[in-house]
């Protein structure tokens, strides 16, 4: 699993896609401050802290559910991001190019999913 979850390229990716979405989110109106933006950016900061608890949990059935809960993350944040352009929030272009982020980082975390050899 590697020394340190900083070293998880899942985790490298999901800190990018904060930043991502920090920025994208600054943008959104002041009155979304408490609505859509905190949503988005605290399931977005959701993904990178579950790769890093799970890796530090040392057991591959915890990490693994970790790594669960950060797509389950993933996930939300695509739907929100979808909402924000449906809402006019984000433009097509800026969500088409998270929403790519987002399914690379998914492919990421299903195949760290898949390495992991858990006993059903």
């Amino acid at each position: 699993m590697g020394t340190s979850y900083r070293d998880l390229v899942a985790w490298q990716k999901a800190i990018v896609f904060v930043k991502e979405i920090y920025s994208v989110t600054a943008t959104f109106p002041a009155n979304e401050m408490y609505g859509l933006t905190s949503q988005l950016r605290r399931a977005a900061v959701s993904i990178p802290s579950n790769i890093a608890e799970g890796q530090g949990r040392r057991l591959p059935r915890d990490f693994q559910l970790f790594l669960r809960h950060a797509r389950g993350s993933l996930l939300e944040v695509e739907t929100q991001i979808i909402i924000a352009e449906q809402l006019g929030y984000a433009s097509e272009t800026v969500a088409q190019r998270l929403l790519r982020l987002a399914a690379e980082l998914g492919r990421i975390l299903n195949g760290l999913i898949a390495s992991l050899k858990v006993p059903e």
